[in-house]
């Protein structure tokens, strides 16, 4: 849907074609503990799970039929070693099992390893807007409709400063698919 609550987090603050999250995450849900499954105890299946049902959906909206490539919020490598995955990763994975000739792009890469956002309050979010992405090959992206994928979103501010580094490829588009959406 247009100017969704996903949407209107980037309001003046970034260029997003559409956005949107699949679910609402709240504490004590059944989201948290699929997040939860994902991100710490290492069930693969359930970010190929929600993949696969936001494959579905965006398979059902124009808004998205013109992606090019999907692009996972990269994690730091103290993660990845303690995860052995990245769990947005793992979702374009499911997502592209419904998109026949999507392609994922791994060109976003971290270079900050700052102390995790999950603790923080939105204002402490919020002022954590170093760069802390950079770009390998952005020649691939250039004029592409780029689909950056992450798992939660809160504040929005580790989407932002993706998304400012992504815009220095030139893209034609970019736009924003989330697993969960939470305001806390």
């Amino acid at each position: 849907m247009q100017d969704n609550a996903v949407e209107k987090i980037f309001w003046g603050r970034t260029k997003i074609t559409a956005a949107g999250a699949l679910l609402f995450f709240t504490k004590d849900s059944i989201v948290q503990a699929l997040i939860f499954e994902l991100k710490y105890k290492q069930h693969k299946k359930a970010g190929l799970l929600l993949g696969n049902l936001i494959g579905i959906e965006l398979s059902k909206l124009k808004r998205y039929n013109t992606i090019d490539f999907l692009i996972p919020i990269p994690i730091s490598a103290k993660k990845a070693r303690s995860r052995t995955f990245n769990q947005a990763q793992i979702i374009c994975e499911g997502i592209v099992q419904f998109s026949p000739g999507k392609k994922i792009a791994n060109n976003l890469k971290k270079i900050k390893t700052g102390l995790t956002q999950t603790h923080k309050d939105r204002v402490q979010r919020g002022m954590a807007n170093l760069p802390i992405f950079y770009l390998q090959h952005p020649e691939v992206l250039r004029n592409k409709n780029l689909l950056l994928v992450d798992d939660v979103i809160t504040t929005g501010a580790t989407i932002e400063s993706a998304c400012i580094c992504l815009e220095a490829a030139n893209p034609k588009t970019i736009s924003l698919a989330i697993a969960a959406y939470t305001l806390n």
